[in-house]
């Protein structure tokens, strides 16, 4: 295997002066984190800065979004995961401004950290392909604040629909339209499938949740677009028996209100939904277009700034891009996905390479290992690829089950969703379908009427 043979790295004028070799990470999502607990035992002072004071389990906040957990159990204070390890701070801030050459970030707030090693792991945010205005419509999931809001549109529309005499206004109000099917997309329409065809059944005296209609809406001519044909083909036919409409080779070209306009090939069609939720596209954070500024580095469309195959950005050795900010294609001539692994993989690596560095010695070449794509579709079924095996139905569920229980950070959590699971299963009785806000009716008065 070809390695990365040891880079001069420049040193701060604290280091000069005989501090430890200061590594900053920016990010607490999986890049970061695994990148802080990989330098836990490493000679240097690790300082993680975030502007949450948690690490959130992305993969699983679509089950917050429908009420089958709640924020905490997938979300882990940074310092509570970190505390055991002596040379490593948590900071919680938002940095606005790099110097590359003084080797400094600058806060929100106006504080200046300097650094010797610098990982960037602020992941990735919704990309709407010009269209940002649909964003006050159709929210994403990628934050709790839009999980908690994305769940409280889902069970609104449900108690509205209870109280609302006109038939029309009533079918708007239940039904639903998912913008992309990929895994976010399959696993999000699967759940409010659940929720409202067993769930919510009887919960009802005016009207049957049953009659809720849930459009998926795919681009691609499949859902499922990363997957194998086969597993992307199954998906659908399990998506369908659950009730719920396909539309691949469609896109959403109009958002207005309640008014969707949908156009697949030549034709166009306009139906009434209360509820648009967003799962297409993903683009870099916002640091992206400051890294670039100050850097001269590349980026792609997708705002992801282009690394070298040690994941430094060009010219600047000791400045780290990971995660779904990194455009990373020094491996089958494509970039890698989006996905948690990726980021998890290349934080432990950057992270050995810096103490590599240190000691002046090599690093063999990053390969990033890929063991399998998941996806749950709803109670009792799933497509996982495993590479050697491809497996559906139940057995699928179970993999997938126990391999997102495996990732969460904390025991505690672990303990707590797999519990949530076992009883929604047996039961179907999803516990966290609260509708929290200020004003909440008042809100979603004004929104009916735009």
């Amino acid at each position: 295997m070809v390695e990365t043979a040891p880079a001069k790295l420049p040193a701060s004028a604290a280091s000069k002066t005989g501090h430890s070799h200061r590594v900053i990470i920016v990010g607490g999502g999986f890049g970061g984190l695994y990148a802080a607990q990989s330098l836990g035992q490493a000679p240097v002072e690790v300082t993680l800065i975030d502007r949450r004071n948690f690490h959130l389990f992305q993969p699983l906040l679509y089950q917050v979004a429908t009420g089958g957990l709640s924020p905490g159990d997938i979300a882990s204070p940074l310092r509570s995961v970190l505390n055991r390890q002596k040379n490593t701070q948590v900071l919680l801030g938002e940095v606005t401004e790099l110097d590359p050459d003084a080797q400094q970030l600058t806060l929100k707030d106006g504080d200046v950290v300097p650094y010797d090693s610098l990982i960037l792991a602020t992941g990735s945010a919704h990309h709407y392909f010009g269209n940002d205005h649909w964003e006050a419509i159709a929210p994403s999931i990628k934050t709790i604040e839009d999980a908690l809001e994305v769940r409280r549109r889902i069970f609104l529309a449900f108690e509205k629909a209870e109280l609302e005499p006109d038939p029309e206004i009533q079918a708007a109000l239940l039904t639903f339209v998912i913008v992309g099917a990929g895994p976010t997309g399959v696993e999000m329409a699967g759940a409010i499938a659940d929720l409202a065809y067993h769930t919510l059944r009887k919960d009802f005296r005016s009207i049957d949740p049953r009659q809720t209609k849930i459009i998926l809406v795919e681009g691609m001519d499949r859902v499922l677009p990363p997957f194998a044909p086969s597993l992307s083909a199954k998906a659908a036919q399990d998506l369908q028996q659950l009730g719920i409409e396909v539309r691949t080779q469609t896109f959403m070209t109009s958002l207005e209100g309640e008014q969707v306009t949908f156009k697949s090939g030549d034709t166009e069609e306009t139906i009434r939904a209360h509820t648009v939720l967003w799962a297409a596209g993903v683009r870099a954070s916002s640091l992206s277009k400051v890294v670039c500024a100050k850097t001269n580095a590349p980026s792609d469309r997708a705002g992801r700034i282009m690394v070298e195959p040690d994941f430094s950005v060009p010219s600047y050795p000791n400045i780290y891009v990971i995660g779904d900010l990194a455009h990373y294609a020094h491996q089958d001539d494509k970039p890698l996905p989006g996905v948690a692994p990726v980021a998890m993989q290349g934080g432990k690596y950057v992270a050995r390479l810096i103490s590599d560095r240190l000691r002046d010695k090599p690093t063999p070449a990053f390969h990033y290992t890929d063991s399998g794509s998941l996806a749950i579709i709803g109670r009792s079924s799933a497509v996982v690829d495993l590479n050697w095996t491809k497996l559906t139905g139940f057995p699928a569920w179970v993999v997938w089950a126990l391999v997102h229980v495996m990732f969460l950070i904390e025991f505690d959590n672990k303990v707590i969703v797999m519990t949530q699971w076992m009883w929604n299963f047996f039961t179907r009785n999803q516990g966290a379908r609260l509708i929290t806000g200020r004003d909440v009716i008042k809100s979603d008065s004004a929104f009916m009427k735009q």
